[in-house]
Parts: structure tokens; sequence; C-alpha cells
């Protein structure tokens, strides 16, 4: 089994002041390919703790991958830290300082001792982006392979997964083939999806595995071996079969979002969409318009956080806020009809609730919802209760009006409200 390790680097990580978001990604992309992860290290910017890290990784591990402490500040001290663990000078890599000093010069900075400092690296050290897009590189202490990246997590991923995993890939023949796939669903909880599957037959081959990412909860399966035509057919075969069983629950798969989904839907059907929203204060405009190309479908939509504004801006009747109250459906009804006539569109999806923490009642608590969907033809209204906190209670609430608009244009029923 190859083993690799993991080390991130930086006060702010044992602090609690960031999340090590690096040393999960990095975890779940060996393992994807194969390496045993076998430990993960985070330690604070200090001489000895970090060389005594590398040190021991170096017994145990195939791969070391070590993140943060590559900049320019007083604080990024990992090459001359590694440089010591490892009885390496610190040399100026060439390569790595033409880039720095055009990066600067297109920036119209200039060049300075701090800056420099990037370039100068342990001997041996050879730079994994030639093109000089990200800081990082790598290098060979005996049969141990590692990898130094930065801790910025955009530059970290794109190190990783374009020069990294494929060069751990092209070292090592002995590497198992794996296939993962990852079935995405919403209005399910865990226990009920792992009733769902329990009796579903796994092998040493090919493994399930359930992870809650809120609101929603993915089945990833995964299938390792040689064959690679058998991988894909056992693989399609527990696809289907999980498919069957959850069904209209699954709504993405691998790295699709309920919006791709949302969004390709009303294009092939060559529907419009417009968005009022209350509660959620303009977040479910924001996933859709994060789709490239949303503009094809979506035509726009308003925040309208006061009954004043959904009276002069929806169309809402005043007599309908005063007898039932903006958090309604007759008020999510009024509202969904509004946006959809007012922007001229196929479909017209409302939302407004009590996010919390406050505002609250005893007819209507926290997490109360009301969401309204109006068509030509027909209008729908249905009432949530959605817990957690102000922001959970927000995001689960786009996320159920994009599952609505999904459930409405494939023709499944929408989720049972209260």
């Amino acid at each position: 089994m190859v083993k690799g390790e993991i080390i991130t680097i930086g006060n702010e990580l044992i602090s609690g002041r960031t999340t090590d978001v690096n040393s999960c990604y990095a975890a779940a992309r060996l393992s994807a390919i194969g390496v045993n992860v076998i430990k993960i290290t985070s330690v604070g910017d200090d001489y000895e703790m970090v060389s005594d890290a590398i040190r021991k990784a170096l017994k145990r591990a195939d791969f070391i991958i070590v993140t943060g402490g590559l900049g320019s500040t007083k604080d990024d001290i990992t090459n001359e830290i590694v440089a010591r663990a490892l009885n390496r000078p610190l040399v100026l890599n060439n390569e790595a300082l033409r880039h720095i000093k055009q990066k600067i010069e297109e920036m119209g900075l200039s060049m300075n001792p701090s800056l420099e400092k990037m370039a100068w690296m342990p001997e041996g050290a050879e730079m994994l982006d030639l093109e000089g897009n990200a800081c990082g590189y790598s290098l060979k202490n005996g049969n141990v392979s590692l990898y130094f990246l930065p801790g910025i997590p955009e530059q970290m991923r794109y190190l990783l997964d374009k020069f990294v995993i494929p060069d751990i890939q092209g070292k090592r023949t002995d590497l198992p083939l794996i296939r993962k796939m990852t079935l995405k669903s919403y209005g399910l909880n865990e226990a009920l999806i792992a009733e769902a599957l329990k009796d579903i037959k796994q092998s040493k081959e090919t493994l399930l595995g359930f992870y809650p990412r809120f609101p929603e909860h993915h089945i990833v399966i995964t299938v390792k071996g040689r064959d690679r035509k058998k991988m894909e057919q056992e693989l399609k075969a527990m696809e289907l079969e999980i498919r069957k069983r959850l069904s209209r629950y699954i709504f993405a798969t691998n790295d699709e979002r309920m919006e791709d989904v949302v969004g390709k839907l009303l294009r092939e059907n060559a529907l419009t969409l417009s968005v009022a929203e209350s509660c959620t204060g303009g977040l479910i405009g924001h996933r859709i318009t994060n789709v490239p190309g949303s503009s094809d479908y979506f035509m726009g939509g308003v925040v309208v956080y006061s009954n004043a504004a959904k009276i002069r801006m929806l169309g809402v009747n005043p007599d309908t806020l005063n007898r039932f109250g903006a958090v309604s459906a007759e008020t999510a009804r009024e509202m969904a009809q509004g946006i959809r006539q007012y922007m001229d569109t196929d479909l017209g999806i409302a939302v407004t609730g009590i996010a919390g923490p406050s505002g609250g009642t005893k007819e209507k608590p926290v997490g109360t919802v009301f969401i309204g969907l109006s068509t030509a033809k027909e209008e729908f209204t249905r009432r949530y209760r959605f817990f957690g906190n102000r922001e959970q209670i927000k995001l689960n609430t786009s996320m159920m009006a994009l599952d609505w608009i999904r459930r409405y244009i494939n023709g499944y029923p929408f989720l049972p409200g209260i």
C-alpha cells in the first residue's frame, strides 16, 4: 500500500483563526488515486515543530505534501525550515525569480528583498508550475517525494490537481485503478438514506460512503480493481440500483450543483425564470447566476424585505399582508405571481420566512418558510420548517426553492411541507 502524509503549516491554523481546508482536499485527492493517507499534521510557524514533523514523516511515508509558509512575509519560513531539516543549503532558484519579477512588473510594483525571498529554495528543489502561476516546488529525499505547496487554497488545489497528483501516478505502477462517483441527494436525512441502501451488496472492490454536506447528502461509490471495463460495469450497476431506490431525491452527479441542474432543465425546456426573495436576501439569484450562461433563462429577481417593497414592487395586496402576514402562503403566492408578471417569465418563484434567530412566534417559529411558484396556468404554495442558524435556514430555503423548479419541470411532486 502506497503511503502518504500531509503537513499543513501556519499559526493561523493552530490558533483556529483559519480552517484547515487544504488537508481535507489533499487527503481526498490522494485517497482517490489509491494512496493511503496515514497521518495529517498541523503545526505553527516554528522551526523545531515543522522540522520534527518532516523528519518523522520521512520515516513513514512514500509521499509527503506540505502546505503553507511559502510567501513573502516574515513568518513564511517553510523554505528555511526544510533546508535545515534535510541538511541542504538554500539556493536561489533563477527560474522562480524570473517568474516573480515578471508578475511584479505586470502588477506595476517594484522588486524587494521580501519578494526575492520566495525564490530561495532548498537545494534540489524543482518548480512545479514552470509557467509561474503559483509558487510551489518538489524535491526528492532518498525514496520519498516531497511536494511543497502554498497555503492559499485556490493555488494549492491548482498545483495539487495539475502537477502533484499526475506526478505521483506517473511514478508508481503499484497504484490500483480507482473509479468514484458521487450521487447528490436532497430531502432525505442520513438515517433514511442508510435504511434505503442497507441491503445493497458491497465488496472489497466496491464500497459505499455516506457524507452529509448540508443541506445535501452525498452517496459516494468507490470501485477498485485492474480491469477498467469491469470496474465501469460495477460502477454503473451500483449507480442504477441507488437511483432506483432513492429516485427523485437524487438531483446531481459528481461536481454538478443544484443550480447547474436547474439551469440545464430551464434551457432544455426553453423556460424563463424570475425570483422574488425576502428571507434569503438574494441568495437564490446569486446561486442561479453562478452558472455561466444563466442569462439565457434567468430574467432577474428582486429582494423585497419590507412589506412596503412587496406592495410597491410586486403588487402584493396590502390586505393580504394585514390579514395573513408577510410570512404566509398567501403572500408567497402573490409574490411569485407578481415577479412572474413583472418580468414576463414562464416561471416565478418566491420565498418568505423567518430566518432568525429572533422574530419567531408560537404559530410561526424561527425557520418557518413559505415557498410560492407561479406559472401561466397554475400556482403552488407550501409551508416548511427549517432548522439551524440563520445562514443554514437561508441556505436550506434557497435549496428547496431550486429543488421546486427541478421537480416542477421533471413532473415530480414537491417535497412535503408542514
